[in-house]
């Protein structure tokens, strides 16, 4: 099988624009210094030998399904899961809505995964939640968990960075929520990049996004 060819692109951190050479500033987004150097492999051109052709589409077979807008529910209860932080809620409007991807941000430090972990006890009382830690261990969490008092029974740890093996857990204990922390220490195994990476942030969110819309 023939190695891909690798190039080297530069990825501004801000707002995701690539470019062939570094800049100073980003075109896209106006940002000084935000372009990183990644690498990446080249697109195959078309008509070059070895290529594998996309196999041709047979009219009518498809795996995917379609739900008449009209059985589709609204009430809160089957489309969102309410945090009870009242505050979190009204960002959220209205609560956690099934089947969406949310993503935190903010300087390291913050309290981004306290918050997380305050959201996991307030919904675990009827809701299980599964909770993958890329950066601690799950001792770590948990005694982040003790300290903080949060509830424990239902909510579930595993410490991973395969995004694969991840959505594999989830299909297997079909959680109500799944709390990432964090995107930015995950990575795809077939996708370019080291975790952190534009490249592999992109990949796994776009696969984790995927898989929640076609699992709920």
């Amino acid at each position: 099988m023939k190695e891909p060819k690798l190039k080297t692109v530069y990825v501004c951190s801000n707002c995701g624009e690539t470019s062939p050479r570094w800049m100073g500033r980003c075109p896209s987004c106006g940002s000084w210094n935000t372009m990183n150097e990644d690498v990446v492999a080249e697109a195959p051109k078309a008509g070059l030998s070895g290529s594998k052709a996309a196999p041709a589409r047979q009219e009518g077979v498809t795996s995917l399904t379609a739900k008449r807008l009209a059985d589709i529910s609204t009430t809160e209860e089957k489309s969102r899961i309410l945090t009870g932080i009242s505050e979190l809620d009204r960002v959220l409007g209205g609560g956690i809505v099934l089947g969406g991807v949310v993503l935190l941000s903010g300087e390291p430090g913050v309290g981004k995964s306290t918050m997380l972990l305050q959201l996991c006890g307030a919904i675990s009382n009827q809701h299980t939640v599964l909770y993958i830690t890329g950066e601690e261990s799950v001792r770590q969490v948990k005694l982040r968990a003790a300290r903080l008092k949060i509830p424990q029974e239902n909510i579930y740890l595993a410490a991973e960075n395969d995004v694969d093996e991840i959505c594999g857990l989830i299909e297997k204990e079909k959680p109500d929520l799944v709390v990432i922390d964090s995107i930015q220490t995950m990575y795809c195994q077939d996708a370019d990049g080291t975790p952190g990476s534009m490249g592999q942030i992109r990949e796994g969110t776009a696969r984790l996004m995927t898989f929640a819309k076609t699992t709920n």
